[in-house]
């Protein structure tokens, strides 16, 4: 059933357009993640699609009965009442009835009261009369308030946590469509993880913006992307959408190229025979065909700005011992008896809860602080480059262009200016006082700064902090391709996956090593826990699998018997299938090249989708005939 629809949508702010001729379609159940870039209109689209504001053209219907429930970004709830009466009043209707049915239980006297009665007791139960107190607790012990908040009054807390209440009231609603502008803001990872797992089992439909691309991976199988104010639908979570755009850009070039070939070969056709008497009528022909196509233009690519992070030597094979280590401050101890070791190469994500002393490690390491006991030794030509989560140079009032060049003066202007460029800070941006820059700005002017530093051994302390998806992905490329090493604070968690090869857990007591990423880090402390619930069960599985071993080869035994009797027969039929698969394969790709194909987003898809399966099924033809004919010989 669907249960929202949005039918040529469109919305201008003065000139500007923001939204232009969107439809789209939200299902029963469905889990959709907005994407697209900062400024792209994605709040915009949200909050006419929940009758906020009203759209310039087109209609938004929703189904009739269906509720829908609004989070905006950074809403929050202000009320007198404490948290515990506020989220009472999203049962208001159980409550009264529950008070009803307190009144009927003392005139029970009468046989209308107990007609009311049992029928009320039935609805009530029904709607969760008897549980709604205990989902309560746990949808605010889950978004992380613990009882201590249930009797503070709302206008008591800050703005971070009525910004979790007002989600949690949302949830408790239990709207048909829930629809969530940037929920993630405020929570940390336990309560990210909770909160991902609570929408997997939501009863209604989610449609979720969000600059986590690991809570979208957790929580969406439809990613909507909204780019140049229309929305393209791609089926998946948002690695997978990442993948298909990817091919849809790959895809959409190559066949501009092939038709771009195609018109300079039928103009050269013309040009060289249209004077012949022989054949100025083929000539002509073909001229008029050509007037009659409509060139494409070329596909919007994403962009092509990169950086990489350079070193001036390589370092030592080992690159940090820490041994028996105490980080902390006079009269604060945060962790002790801390002892690991880097190796060169190496990319190590540092977590741990709020409060263990993460940043503080990396200072320590730095060398801005002194450890409480123990002692550190970086190895052999290690040269530390230390990006900080707060940049000493956020209110300053140099431009950005001299934040570079006071430190690096033998760099030319146009060098420091092609340096800014890829970090997208462009033209006269580079003449804005530090002070005027947005966080992700400022944020990239101190990466720039590391970059010029080139060390071979990276300290980053929440690198990605106010970054914008695409930068962020510019960053992941840089450090993947770092020829140094890294160690790194971060809570972002598909960043954590992307650049980890190993994870360190600080903890009052110590340093647990992990040889993983951030999945591999989570699905060992699951097991950990497991463990010690109930203890380890060695079994007999490895003989089973030995046995299992056994029983497979001698039934791949039995099928290859099976194929050598057929050989020939086989060989036949696979010569035919690949005859007919080739046809097929020829005029998918003659129908890719045609305007109509071409500039429709979804049947190009569609085609492809199909060609790279006849492909796939060629290449498996392939194979076999090979194998089958040498077979024979």
């Amino acid at each position: 059933m669907i249960l929202l629809q949005a039918s040529h949508v469109g919305k201008s702010f003065g000139d500007i357009t923001i939204l232009e001729d969107i439809t789209l379609t939200v299902q029963e159940n469905e889990r959709v993640g907005l994407v697209g870039a900062n400024g792209a209109g994605k709040s915009t689209l949200l909050k006419i699609l929940t009758g906020e504001i009203p759209p310039d053209a087109g209609e938004v219907i929703a189904s009739g009965g269906v509720t829908n429930g609004y989070l905006a970004q950074d809403g929050d709830l202000d009320s007198s009442r404490t948290v515990w009466d506020e989220m009472l009043e999203v049962f208001r209707p159980l409550i009264d009835m529950e008070s009803r049915l307190r009144q009927l239980e003392k005139h029970l006297d009468t046989r209308e009261a107990l007609l009311e009665y049992d029928t009320l007791s039935e609805e009530f139960r029904n709607r969760g009369g008897y549980s709604y107190r205990t989902d309560i607790a746990r949808v605010l012990k889950g978004l992380n308030f613990s009882d201590q908040f249930f009797n503070l009054p709302v206008n008591n807390l800050s703005g971070g946590q009525k910004t979790r209440l007002a989600l949690s009231r949302l949830l408790l609603l239990k709207p048909g469509l829930l629809v969530l502008d940037e929920p993630t803001n405020y929570l940390d990872v336990e309560t990210l993880a909770w909160l991902e797992q609570y929408l997997k089992s939501f009863p209604g439909a989610v449609l979720v913006v969000s600059h986590d691309r690991y809570f979208l991976d957790q929580t969406t199988k439809t990613i909507f992307e909204l780019e140049n104010g229309r929305v393209t639908r791609y089926p998946g979570n948002y690695s997978s959408f990442v993948e298909q755009k990817s091919e849809l850009i790959r895809l959409q070039d190559k066949q501009y190229r092939k038709q771009q070939q195609e018109i300079a070969r039928q103009e050269d056709f013309v040009r060289r025979n249209i004077a012949r008497a022989s054949t100025t009528s083929r000539a002509r022909s073909r001229q008029k065909a050509l007037e009659k196509i409509q060139p494409s233009e070329r596909p919007a690519t994403l962009k092509t700005t990169r950086f990489s992070f350079d070193i001036v030597r390589q370092s030592g094979s080992e690159v940090l011992k820490v041994n028996d280590m105490t980080i902390g401050y006079p009269g604060l101890l945060l962790s002790r008896r801390l002892n690991f070791h880097l190796a060169r190469g190496e990319r190590v994500a540092l977590v741990g809860p709020n409060g263990a002393g993460k940043t503080t490690l990396l200072k320590t390491i730095a060398g801005g602080i002194v450890p409480l006991a123990g002692h550190l030794l970086l190895g052999t030509n290690v040269f530390t480059g230390y990006y900080q989560q707060e940049q000493s140079c956020a209110g300053s009032t140099r431009q950005v262009l001299h934040e570079l060049w006071d430190s690096y003066p033998g760099l030319d202007e146009k060098d420091i200016r092609t340096i800014l460029g890829n970090f997208l800070i462009r033209g006269d941006e580079v003449y804005k006082e530090m002070y005027e820059l947005s966080g992700g700005e400022k944020a990239r002017v101190s990466l720039a700064k590391l970059m010029l530093q080139k060390p071979n051994f990276l300290l980053l302390d929440e690198p990605t902090n106010h970054l914008d998806v695409y930068s962020k992905e510019i960053l992941e490329k840089a450090l993947q391709d770092f020829p140094g090493t890294i160690l790194f604070v971060s809570h972002d968690r598909y960043f954590l996956n992307k650049i980890a090869t190993r994870t360190l857990e600080l903890t009052p007591g110590g340093v647990f090593d992990y040889p993983g990423n951030y999945d591999y880090y989570l699905k060992k402390k699951e097991m950990e826990q497991a463990d010690a619930c109930r203890g380890t069960h060695s079994t007999s599985a490895g003989r089973e699998n030995r046995e299992n071993d056994t029983k497979n080869d001698y039934q791949l035994q039995k099928e290859t018997k099976r194929k050598q009797e057929k050989i020939q027969r086989r060989i036949d039929k696979l010569e035919a299938d690949i005859a007919e698969a080739e046809k097929m394969a020829e005029a998918l790709e003659r129908e890719m090249v045609l305007p109509e194909v071409y500039q429709n987003v979804e049947l190009l898809l569609d085609k492809n989708t199909r060609l790279e399966e006849l492909k796939a099924i060629l290449e498996k033809y392939y194979n076999e005939w090979v194998e089958l004919t040498e077979s024979a010989t």
